[in-house]
């Protein structure tokens, strides 16, 4: 272990306890816990106090919490309930995104900008799913049909980008990528078969044992699974996320109802109670300030990137919602879209070790998702209380087991 280790740790570890706590005392602000994780990472990093450093095994445990946040992103998602018309509005929704966000990376690269077209239009099409469901699990909202359709749209901004990345920016060969990415989706696609079937009854009753149980036997099942899924996009030369983004969708249609309710608490303790907090507390670590600092056009960026990102990631859903959710539904549904961060921080940081991006656009870039995090999930709460939610309850497609 690295000497800085253990004090950068206790620091971060530090972080991660005060970002709730303050959180709870602005919380008539309703400012997201994540967004103070990645500030008080930015205060305790290099960039201002310097009290904690990214160490080898801080960076590791860092990379752990990224996958593991992809990884309960996947499982939230439940099929059976955004099938259909949600799913379908989703999937419209951001292709409109990839267009207009393909169309103003070009604008800026006619203009002489040093952001490749590709690397902006991938940027302004993700949504950070993982920060949206605390708030609306907190918010209750979570359980509701405008929650349907947000989980929806939050999944096709994150599985979306992370299918682009790994076919455009990844590899070298994007017809190899595809070949890799369809051997990838079939192998996942059969092993969901599978995990959705009925299980053994001795398999049920060993896993209902064990969740109270010191061996926590169904955890350390749903840790295989996250370590087997990198492993296999590895093997495959995949971006890394989509790995952890399929396991938690395989996971989840390997327990009983019963036995999700039993492990979810284990699963969110495990992620947003220690490696996740890590990750947004490194993040913030790892931003470059002094290229904001030091730079007034660079500062200016941040908020023209955030309103960018509003209008390419959310703006469709003020069209494409029509008819199925109120007005006020559909604007607080665009802000909760165009909420980004940690895919803005993997796709600059693959555009800035590529030489695609530069570091002051990268921090533009990163400097807007933090804002997009702090401020339009409570534009969008704002949006929700001034109209009542109706209770329109999204399409399902039947399923064939019932």
């Amino acid at each position: 272990m690295d000497l800085a280790s253990p004090g950068s740790f206790a620091v971060i570890a530090g972080a991660a306890v005060l970002a709730p706590i303050l959180a709870e005392l602005l919380r008539r602000f309703r400012v997201p816990s994540v967004v103070l994780e990645v500030l008080l990472g930015i205060v305790i990093g290099p960039a201002v106090l310097g009290w904690a450093d990214v160490t080898t095994v801080i960076q590791a445990l860092s990379q752990f919490g990224l996958a593991f946040l992809m990884f309960i992103a996947g499982y939230e998602l439940n099929l059976q309930r955004v099938r259909g018309r949600p799913l379908d509005r989703a999937f419209v929704s951001w292709s409109c995104s990839l267009l207009l966000g393909l169309g103003v990376g070009a604008l800026l690269t006619l203009d002489g900008y040093d952001v490749s077209d590709l690397m902006i239009g991938l940027v302004l099409t993700t949504t950070s799913l993982g920060s949206l469901i605390p708030i609306l699990s907190d918010t209750g909202l979570l359980e509701k049909p405008f929650g349907t359709f947000t989980l929806a749209a939050g999944a096709m901004g994150e599985f979306g980008p992370v299918v682009a990345i790994t076919l455009l920016l990844v590899g070298d060969n994007p017809l190899s990528e595809a070949l890799w990415l369809s051997a990838f989706v079939f192998v996942a696609v059969g092993l969901g078969y599978v995990a959705s079937r009925p299980q053994p009854p001795r398999f049920d009753a060993l896993i209902s044992r064990h969740l109270t149980t010191s061996s926590q036997l169904p955890v350390r099942i749903a840790v295989l699974l996250l370590a087997l899924m990198l492993l296999f996009a590895y093997e495959l030369g995949l971006e890394a996320l989509l790995g952890s983004f399929t396991a938690g969708m395989l996971f989840r249609p390997m327990l009983t109802g019963a036995q999700r309710e039993r492990i979810e608490p284990r699963l969110t303790a495990i992620g947003f109670g220690f490696v996740i907090p890590v990750f947004f507390v490194v993040s913030g670590m790892q931003f470059d300030l002094d290229a904001i600092t030091h730079s007034a056009s660079t500062a200016l960026l941040i908020p023209a990137f955030l309103v960018l990102l509003l209008a390419v990631r959310g703006g469709p859903a003020l069209f494409v919602y029509r008819g199925l959710l109120e007005a006020n539904e559909r604007r607080a549904l665009a802000c909760f879209q165009a909420t980004a961060l940690p895919l803005v921080v993997v796709i600059t940081e693959i555009g800035r070790q590529t030489g695609r991006m530069s570091s002051s656009s990268a921090a533009a870039l990163v400097g807007a998702a933090m804002l997009s995090v702090l401020v339009l999930p409570v534009l969008g709460l704002v949006q929700l209380r001034r109209g009542e939610a109706p209770d329109i309850e999204p399409e399902v497609t039947p399923h064939a087991d019932g």
